[in-house]
């Protein structure tokens, strides 16, 4: 991976949800946590399509969604003290669910339910909601590169960070850009294992 990758980023617009969710949905397909949850391979790509653009949706508005010119790689931050999917969005969440898996709606719901209950809250902090990069664009730094300029932008306002790492290769990338193991937590039915992590205020 190369450190000194350097990216023009840009921020997404309505306009780049679909593309950008694609780009997504991609780089989690092959995802441990991702995976697990949506185990139909042959439905995977449309179930996490139908999720991220829910999420994209309801955070694109917070002018902190970010990603590079082609939309190789993108990042979705949820800012201080705003909710990660708020009304009207949040209310198409279930139904959502129920179109996308049906009878594992309950168990999605449950994964939902645990990243919430290991989130901190007792201090104001910039959450990294997804992160990923495309998979014919990985290995050249890109993805890193922009969030190195998203952690720039909020090193300038001197404000913490945190991000769940759902694949355990990817925790010595974000230990590169000085995040720190905080915990982890497990998911239902003896699911896979997820890392949260913090970085402190520069």
């Amino acid at each position: 991976m190369d450190h000194d990758a350097v990216v023009d980023i840009r921020e997404v617009t309505v306009q780049d949800i679909a593309p950008v969710a694609d780009t997504l949905a991609r780089a989690f397909f092959h995802d441990p946590v991702w995976g697990w949850v949506f185990n139909l391979e042959e439905r995977r790509k449309e179930q996490l399509d139908g999720l991220w653009h829910l999420l994209l949706e309801g955070s694109v508005g917070y002018r902190w969604v970010w990603a590079t010119p082609e939309l190789e790689a993108a990042t979705l931050w949820i800012p201080p003290g705003r909710p990660e999917l708020a009304d009207p969005y949040a209310a198409r969440l279930d139904p959502l669910l129920v179109l996308l898996v049906g009878e594992r709606r309950d168990l999605v719901m449950e994964v939902f339910g645990r990243f919430e209950a290991a989130h901190p809250r007792q201090r104001a902090h910039y959450y990294l909601s997804l992160f990923g990069t495309h998979p014919d664009h990985r290995g050249a730094g890109i993805g890193m590169a922009l969030l190195a300029e998203n952690l720039a932008t909020i090193d300038g306002e001197h404000m913490p960070a945190y991000l769940e790492s759902t694949n355990p290769v990817n925790v010595a990338r974000y230990e590169s850009v000085g995040f720190e193991v905080c915990g982890e937590f497990d998911l239902p039915e003896d699911g896979p294992t997820v890392t949260t992590m913090w970085r402190d205020p520069r």
